[in-house]
């Protein structure tokens, strides 16, 4: 299993911060989000940029760029530094040329692959104000352990991305909650909040071509750092399994309403040559909620780091129920 993001976290490793005294980083929130200055992704980093990189991602768990003059080579090139990358996405056919590793986000493309009714259908499945929350991939066994995103072109205005901390959302909790949801479990899936999916539909098609459906824990432990995250999503978690159909929608509600709680976030305006970096294994994100009445342009390129099977506080360690491990790009099951 790939290692990613391997270096120490201790945040007290006083020297290495100093040595990269052009570096400065600027926290955004109170639990979330911080700006690095001084690091230009279009040329290669030594060892103790990435490394401090490394342990300001584990400490705010997103971190952003700006001004970057960077293509897919050098994303990829750049992404690399912090682990193996996967291929762009398990339902994606048609990734950039010459480079598979890489999700193009643009909502015009995607109208031209599934046809008009796309954002009409993706709509009707935002029915409460967190529907559109998500945290990448969770339907596979191991979901990438990080996100690194970036803009090509974007609005004026609008179009803005949030993220949220699960381990300040868990935190929160109270102490008999906390305890509840250390030993549960959830099933994850693709189309999460549309029972069924219409068979004339191209992108439930490609879904249930190669259907992704994991088993895995409320909480996860987070490798690297101990922390305990919640790790449950309105976009991809169906059910908590060994609860009711009720006591799980219940449930799903009341964590899906306090993660998303503002004091937990941050958003994120983009500009061309922003770039996200975010730990998928401690974060939600909620695409932009304001576009959809405009006709406006925004594409962003995403690659992913594979990631590991999560594991809950009680030692379980997420399962398959139906389809293959999230893998590297030459070996990843597109349908």
């Amino acid at each position: 299993m790939t290692n990613v993001i391997s270096d120490s976290v201790q945040e007290n490793a006083a020297d290495a911060e100093s040595s990269t005294p052009e570096i400065s980083v600027r926290p955004l929130a109170g639990h979330i989000g911080a700006e690095i200055r001084g690091v230009d992704l279009s040329q290669p980093l030594d060892d103790a940029v990435v490394a401090k990189i490394r342990r300001k991602l584990l400490k705010h768990k997103v971190v952003f760029f700006r001004d970057q003059q960077i293509g897919h080579a050098e994303q990829i090139a750049f992404a690399r530094r912090f682990g193996e990358l996967t291929h762009a996405h398990p339902h994606e056919d048609a990734p950039p040329a010459e480079f598979p590793e890489i999700l193009t986000i643009d909502p015009k493309r995607y109208e031209q692959k599934y046809g008009k009714k796309f954002r009409d259908e993706y709509a009707k499945r935002q029915y409460t104000y967190y529907a559109g929350w998500h945290t990448d991939v969770t339907a596979a066994v191991n979901p990438p352990a990080a996100s690194l995103l970036r803009a090509e072109t974007v609005p004026d205005f609008g179009g803005d991305t949030t993220w949220t901390n699960q381990v300040a959302a868990y935190a929160g909790l109270s102490e008999p909650l906390r305890n509840l949801v250390d030993g549960l479990r959830a099933e994850h899936r693709f189309l999460a909040g549309q029972e069924r999916g219409d068979e004339n539909d191209e992108l439930s098609r490609r879904i249930k071509a190669n259907l992704l459906v994991s088993h895995h824990p409320v909480v996860r432990v987070h490798p690297e750092t101990g922390e305990r995250a919640l790790f449950v999503n309105p976009g991809f978690t169906t059910r908590i399994l060994d609860l009711s159909a009720v006591e799980s929608r219940k449930l799903l509600e009341l964590l899906y309403e306090h993660l998303t709680r503002p004091e937990y976030t941050v958003r994120f305006k983009w500009e061309p040559g922003s770039v996200a970096f975010w730990d998928n294994r401690a974060t939600a994100h909620l695409g932009p909620q304001d576009l959809g009445h405009l006709d406006v342009e925004r594409v962003l390129h995403r690659v992913t780091l594979i990631g590991d099977r999560p594991v809950g506080p009680t030692g379980y360690i997420s399962e398959i129920v139906e389809g293959e491990e999230f893998r590297a790009t030459a070996n990843v099951k597109v349908a």
